[in-house]
């Protein structure tokens, strides 16, 4: 393998997300994360754990430029319905080994909260939407192998 130089490192600055298929071009941050549920088991007088379930979450921040979607997510939610959408994220640095990409999908996501405004003087205004999704909906699309 050929020794890893520091133009190899991803710049973030090339990530895309997609929501419901719209690009999100205003898209400042992205995350996405499965957590490990798990319970303490006890085997002598060691305590190790045991796998019990997954749980995904993640944020979408978005530079302020559009209300993009919080009026239809606040009547849905005003009349008891649950919405669910479908993100993919993308990174693709034009420095990145073999000209490769790193893609994931995330099916059935739901939005856990929504800020209807803020602002403050003299600054740029940012959007965050905190979501979360079944894990078993989330999969890989491409990934950036070892070259």
């Amino acid at each position: 393998m050929a020794k890893l130089r520091g133009n190899r490192q991803i710049n973030g600055s090339w990530g895309q997300v997609w929501l419901d298929g719209e690009l999100v071009f205003e898209v400042e941050s992205f995350e996405a994360k499965v957590i490990a549920n798990r319970e303490t088991v006890v085997i002598g007088m060691d305590e190790d754990s045991k796998l019990v379930g997954l749980k995904g979450e993640g944020t979408l921040k978005v530079k302020k430029v559009f209300s993009r979607g919080k009026e239809a997510l606040l009547e849905a939610w005003k009349k008891g319905e649950d919405p669910r959408s479908s993100l993919v994220g993308k990174l693709k640095d034009p420095d990145t080994v073999g000209k490769q990409s790193e893609r994931v999908s995330i099916g059935n996501v739901w939005f856990d909260e929504l800020t209807l405004m803020q602002f403050e003087k003299a600054k740029k205004l940012e959007d965050e939407y905190k979501f979360g999704f079944t894990p078993s909906d989330a999969s890989f699309m491409d990934t950036i192998d070892v070259q």
